[in-house]
């Protein structure tokens, strides 16, 4: 997979202060793309944006605010004259344990982070000018949407419902709009503190791979699948997890 070229273009990436979203708008940066990163908190979004290259600018736009997010998609609009890529990895997971356990304030805020907010930003991108000029989004989903595990219930089906809105996106925005998920595994992000922080070397040891995930890692699905490499492929759900769906590997090691 070579550098993707998108000199030119302008993104969007949401949820991007740190981990998974940071990384990506680096390198979409690095790539040549004009970046726009939003973050709750204005002074998250800017500092983010210090650490991306090129021509890079910090909105501070909570997800699921919509007078906000047309803000920053106008804002976009007017600072650099496009929106060319969308990716929608803002991400919450305040629901953490069984499921008969969540009360509904969980329940909404986790729907409403996870799948309500992609849906709205995609809406508005696609209005403003992906709908007439064409474009690409990318929806951080997760390997959580395409298999179960003990007290991430909640979550998990936030983002099998985010494959599915996916597919179902792809379809209905086809041909001018491509849309794709990605699914990372368990990443060193903040987020995903909770499954790795106390236990990361045993979960290391039974990934086929043989560590946890870098935001990195996700950093380059991402920026491929909005490039002209991948003008083919919408509609699919791309896992980069270092083989954790396969299973525990212990076994077939000498």
């Amino acid at each position: 997979m070579t550098s993707p070229d998108l000199k030119g273009r302008t993104a969007i990436v949401t949820g991007a202060s740190r981990g998974i979203g940071l990384a990506i708008a680096q390198r979409l940066g690095d790539a040549g793309a004009n970046v726009v990163l939003t973050s709750r908190k204005q002074d998250s979004a800017d500092a983010a944006a210090a650490q991306v290259s090129g021509n890079a600018l910090g909105v501070g736009a909570h997800a699921v605010d919509e007078e906000a997010a047309q803000r920053c998609v106008d804002l976009t609009l007017e600072r650099f004259g496009s929106i060319d890529i969308l990716v929608n990895n803002a991400g919450t997971n305040p629901a953490y344990g069984p499921l008969i356990e969540q009360d509904h304030a969980r329940f909404a805020k986790v729907f409403d982070v996870n799948l309500w907010a992609p849906l709205l930003w995609t809406s508005l991108a696609v209005k403003a000018w992906m709908g007439e000029h064409g474009g690409a989004v990318v929806n951080t989903a997760s390997i959580g949407g395409l298999h179960f595990s003990p007290f991430m219930g909640m979550y998990n089906a936030t983002k099998a419902a985010l494959i599915h809105v996916t597919k179902q996106l792809a379809l209905e925005l086809s041909p001018r709009v491509r849309v794709n998920a990605i699914c990372p595994g368990v990443v060193r992000t903040r987020l995903a503190e909770a499954l790795w922080k106390d236990h990361e070397d045993p979960l290391a040891a039974t990934t086929p791979l043989g560590r946890i995930g870098e935001p990195v890692d996700v950093a380059g699905a991402g920026a491929f699948l909005v490039s002209d490499e991948a003008s083919w492929i919408t509609g699919e759900a791309m896992v980069i997890d270092g083989g954790q769906l396969l299973g525990n590997a212990t076994g077939f090691r000498g």
